[in-house]
């Protein structure tokens, strides 16, 4: 018996890899974050599967979830919203499953900011611009920050960041941005990336707080703030330039090949 975490991606039922689509198919148990993981996911439970939402559930009822299953001998596809390594509550249950001796598996999805991105159809790194991206959220009931990962120090680097679980906060993150980044940053906000109902308001950090307010949204919602999101003209990549050698390119390709295999 095996419990597998399943990163179930953004929110659109095929954004989830095919493995992780194989374990729910073949677990008995399906444990599912039914606050944000779509429906739909759960059609590829298989038949007679004990599907339980686990949004009203305390860790302590989780836990006694994978007792009851790991004495069945049944394998449970335990689902969270997104991938698995960032605010997933992860850590938690393998401390739980690891007292207890029950075996587990990670399997990854497709994170909100990546499906963010999509929505806006561009690149969150660009040459000369942006290089780095920072994911982080304001302080909540569930988890506070530590002292020094605040947003005032993040936005000192001028990287883009994904703000995330902090739409209800939009005037401090506004307050705290613009010292660094100016009121004319760009900055996105994306409503259920990747549902039916996805909405995009863009802005900058000027405006973004009346634009919000002219048609609300109180949750499940990322932003994203920095220079790469006004779509700058930027420098070229070097990676597909004629003039830069690399490996695979070009009659030297074979060589650099070979060389590889022989070391």
């Amino acid at each position: 018996m095996t419990v597998h975490f399943i990163g179930a991606g953004p929110g659109a039922p095929d954004l989830i890899t095919l493995r992780g689509r194989d374990l729910i198919a073949a677990s008995p148990v399906c444990l599912y974050a039914g606050s944000l993981v779509p429906q739909a996911l759960l059609r590829h439970c298989p038949p007679g599967a004990r599907i339980v939402d686990t949004a009203p559930l305390s860790l302590d009822e989780i836990a006694a979830e994978f007792v009851r299953a790991h004495d069945a001998g049944e394998d449970v596809a335990r689902l969270h919203s997104g991938d698995l390594s960032i605010w997933s509550a992860l850590g938690e249950q393998i401390a739980r499953l690891e007292a207890l001796g029950i075996p587990y598996t990670v399997t990854p999805g497709v994170p909100a900011f990546a499906a963010a991105a999509a929505a806006l159809r561009q690149e969150l790194t660009l040459p000369e611009i942006g290089q780095s991206l920072v994911l982080t959220r304001t302080p909540g009931r569930a988890s506070a920050m530590p002292p020094r990962e605040t947003l005032v120090s993040f936005a000192a680097s001028g990287a883009t960041l994904a703000v995330h679980l902090s739409i209800h906060a939009l005037g401090r993150v506004v307050a705290d941005l613009v010292p660094s980044y100016g009121e004319d940053c760009p900055v996105a906000v994306v409503y259920r990336a990747s549902w039916p109902d996805e909405r995009i308001v863009r802005g900058t950090l000027a405006t973004i707080e009346a634009a919000i307010a002219a048609d609300p949204i109180e949750r499940t919602a990322l932003i994203l703030v920095g220079p790469v999101l006004g779509r700058p003209a930027a420098a070229a990549s070097a990676l597909y330039s004629a003039d830069y050698q690399r490996r695979f390119r070009g009659r030297d390709s074979r060589a650099g090949a070979d060389e590889d295999a022989a070391r």
